[in-house]
């Protein structure tokens, strides 16, 4: 990703949610810390009773990881919003603590901002790049609320609903966010639409996981979602 100079000028803060993640979270921040790209890894645990949190203690006095605790379950949305408050470079992307995504697509997805072409990239699980085909009923999940993202909001995203959103800092820090839980999805994406900001999708790699391997969204998730994205179509 060196090749063009323009990443240079990219200070790239990690912002990764754990909820009981014990299984994954050391390979996870191995290839994060693989890439390279990491200016810092703002990882906040949202209440884990499966021996994160002691697994978390090893990283305490890294130089690239702070560690910040929820003494309980608020959901992912707290969890993000926890992670951008304080995170301190000028870019900044959501990595869950599973293994479904691919840091390695890192350096696609930060591009078309260090290029100046995007204030916002959405890394998309539908473009063509290797992928672990979702559930069935997940993927009409997905489709339907894109879907209702794109008329809503004047949009032509794919996916919606991916973990990889990429932002300038400034975009992120500068947006009234409420959201708890999975709603913070559509909450940020119809936010970011209704400000005008650059949206530019990639492709990225995916190897999603079913129920039995510890995924957590379900498809009542899908309804209060909805719900967000009409409610922030004409409220703020």
């Amino acid at each position: 990703m060196k090749e063009s100079g323009q990443e240079d000028n990219i200070r790239l803060s990690v912002v990764m949610p754990v909820f009981n993640e014990v299984d994954t979270l050391e390979e996870i921040v191995r290839q994060v810390l693989a890439t390279g790209m990491a200016f810092e890894i703002v990882m906040v645990d949202d209440g884990s009773t499966d021996g994160t949190r002691d697994l978390m203690k090893q990283w305490e006095d890294h130089d690239t990881i702070k560690i910040l605790y929820h003494d309980k379950n608020r959901g992912k949305g707290s969890a993000v919003r926890t992670g951008f408050n304080a995170a301190s470079g000028n870019t900044i992307i959501i990595q869950d603590a599973d293994l479904e995504y691919d840091p390695r697509d890192y350096a696609d997805v930060v591009r078309p901002i260090a290029e100046g072409r995007a204030d916002v990239v959405y890394g998309s699980r539908f473009l063509g790049k290797p992928a672990r085909k979702m559930n069935f009923w997940h993927r009409v999940g997905n489709f339907v609320l894109t879907l209702v993202t794109n008329v809503l909001y004047n949009l032509d995203l794919s996916d919606m609903e991916t973990c990889y959103k990429c932002f300038r800092a400034d975009v992120v820090k500068g947006l009234p966010l409420h959201s708890k839980r999975f709603e913070f999805e559509p909450e940020i994406t119809a936010k970011v639409a209704k400000r005008g900001y650059r949206i530019i999708e990639v492709a990225i790699s995916y190897y999603g996981r079913d129920f039995d391997e510890g995924k957590k969204i379900t498809g009542w998730d899908a309804i209060p979602a909805f719900w967000t994205l009409l409610k922030y179509r004409f409220v703020d």
